[in-house]
């Protein structure tokens, strides 16, 4: 066979207009690189390094104090006042507080009966607390299954109240303001609050009321979440890596140093006079609970975080809903900061430093500064040095300092360290939509308040590992190809093949790494996999 030449596969013209492109296209490169695109990068690279320099000294505050905390054995018993609340002779169960358990939900067909039924599970004088179910359902068929739930456990002598709206009107936040309206709250001295996928164990309140009764400072009290679908894919474990942090670590520290940290909107009890001193709960942004917490620490009101009560719930286990819930949780903190800004700044109650606490380290470093840094600079600025060489990253700010964030980040979960590169391709990949939702957040852009519920599997979970050997998973274009993913993984893989063939840099090998978890997530595959 005759060897075939380009000539004969493709027309002459449409051959050397291929060649007049590529030419025009390196000409324009080289007239604009020097002036333009160097000068351009060598500030980017500042500033992320910048970025970068913040967030590690943040890292390193936050664990220095709770290495501080754990060696002086600061427990919240030692911080605040505990003592169990006694039976009284004379009062009878009056002695106790009012107790308030909401459990708002939409369409939770799979967990509705796991949330009511640990909820009426709690132990307390029966007489001394209600158990109310926010049902914003719009599938009759699950309405009706919660109501049935509501009332069998009515029929048990359990004080349910079982309460529905005619629209949705500020999601959960709407909700539960709206629970609060109702005339036998009014009796009620505090609010526990439970997502519809989270089970208190028996003695949740036994352990949490009492801080609550003896120390009137106190507005919240917060207990750690511990995750029942962990072990189900790599995708859940990552996530537990990413959260055992934030719990560990980030909610230790600002419980420890000013008393303030970011209600997690579940697995909480409230002061309900803190609630309504503080103006209750406000829809504004996606983060009602962020939103009720920022308020009420600038009343004065002080948190304590329970680490060693911990709540049972469910981890997204798909990358769909996980990269909704992202998007929510990166977005609302972003609009919340931009509303609240010069609002903490003229507040005149709290102290200066609490403030730089609040804007700085709460808002500015961690909500904003730690979502652009991961995408823009490891994911962007970094690969983008392959291409100009003449631009160079010191080996502190490429190596060293990510290191050493990196390993802080990992202590949360010791038993997850051999996954630590998966954790750290991971984060990356999830920084892209964080840096999105922040600037959207920032910006007030189309979807700053869109809301979509967590889809939570419950006992379903125990036979989706079956079925998937058996069901044979429907192909849909919008759910398993997603375009900003496969993008950055071609831009990260075209500037290894760069390095690989021209660079001086050695990125390529992290560049190839990172760029194949680009294109795993992008064909959303990241749930699939089980790791040991």
């Amino acid at each position: 066979m005759e060897q075939f030449s380009s000539t004969t596969l493709l027309p002459d013209t449409f051959s050397g207009g291929r060649g007049d492109m590529t030419e025009q296209f390196l000409m324009i490169w080289s007239q604009i690189r020097a002036p333009l695109i160097v000068p351009l990068l060598r500030v980017a690279v500042f500033l992320c390094l910048a970025m970068s320099a913040m967030l590690f000294i943040e890292r390193v505050y936050m664990a220095v104090v709770i290495t501080l905390v754990k060696v002086f054995g600061r427990k919240p018993e030692k911080r605040y006042k505990w003592e169990a609340l006694k039976d009284d002779l004379e009062l009878g169960n009056s002695a106790y507080p009012m107790v308030l358990v909401q459990i708002p939900m939409y369409n939770e067909r799979e967990v509705y009966q796991l949330s009511i039924g640990a909820a009426c599970g709690l132990s307390w004088p029966s007489d001394r607390i209600i158990i109310q179910v926010l049902d914003d359902s719009t599938d009759p068929i699950i309405k009706n299954l919660v109501e049935m739930e509501c009332q069998r456990w009515a029929s048990k002598g359990i004080n349910i109240k079982y309460e529905i709206r005619d629209n949705r009107n500020g999601y959960k936040a709407g909700a539960l303001k709206e629970g609060l309206k109702h005339s036998y709250v009014k009796q009620c001295d505090y609010v526990a609050i439970f997502d519809a996928d989270f089970q208190p164990e028996p003695d949740f309140l036994w352990r949490t009321i009492p801080f609550l009764v003896h120390n009137p400072q106190l507005a919240l009290v917060q207990a750690r979440w511990k995750f029942v679908n962990a072990d189900e894919c790599l995708m859940t474990r990552l996530q537990e890596m990413s959260l055992d942090y934030h719990f560990t670590v980030e909610q230790e520290v600002g419980s420890s140093t000013y008393a303030f940290f970011g209600f997690n909107g579940t697995a909480g009890v409230w002061r309900i006079a803190a609630i309504n001193e503080a103006g209750g709960w406000k829809d504004r942004t996606t983060v009602e609970d962020m939103d009720l917490a920022v308020r009420a620490s600038l009343k004065g009101w002080k948190f304590l975080y329970l680490g060693s009560l911990k709540v049972k719930n469910e981890l997204p286990s798909t990358f769909k809903a996980y990269r909704y819930q992202q998007h929510r949780w990166s977005c609302g903190p972003a609009n919340l900061f931009r509303k609240m800004l010069v609002e903490i700044i003229r507040n005149t109650k709290v102290s200066l430093w609490k403030k730089v606490h609040v804007i700085y380290s709460f808002f500015f470093i961690r909500k904003i500064v730690a979502h652009i840094v991961t995408f823009v600079f490891y994911c962007v600025v970094l690969p983008a040095t392959v291409l100009v060489p003449e631009v160079q990253i010191p080996k502190w700010g490429a190596v060293y300092v990510p290191s050493i964030i990196t390993l802080l980040n990992a202590v949360g979960t010791p038993r997850s360290l051999h996954l630590l590169v998966f954790w750290i391709l991971f984060e990356n990949v999830m920084s892209l939509h964080r840096t999105k939702a922040t600037f959207i957040g920032l910006l007030e852009a189309g979807r700053v308040n869109e809301w979509i519920v967590t889809e939570k599997l419950g006992d379903a979970l125990k036979l989706k590992s079956a079925l998937k050997a058996f069901r044979r998973p429907r192909f849909r274009l919008g759910d398993r190809i997603h375009l900003l993913e496969l993008a950055t993984g071609g831009y990260l893989f075209f500037c290894g093949c760069y390095d690989v063939a021209f660079g001086k840099n050695h990125y390529y090998i992290y560049l190839f790494l990172q760029a194949t978890a680009f294109f795993i997530m992008g064909f959303g595959y990241i749930g699939t996999f089980v790791p040991s």
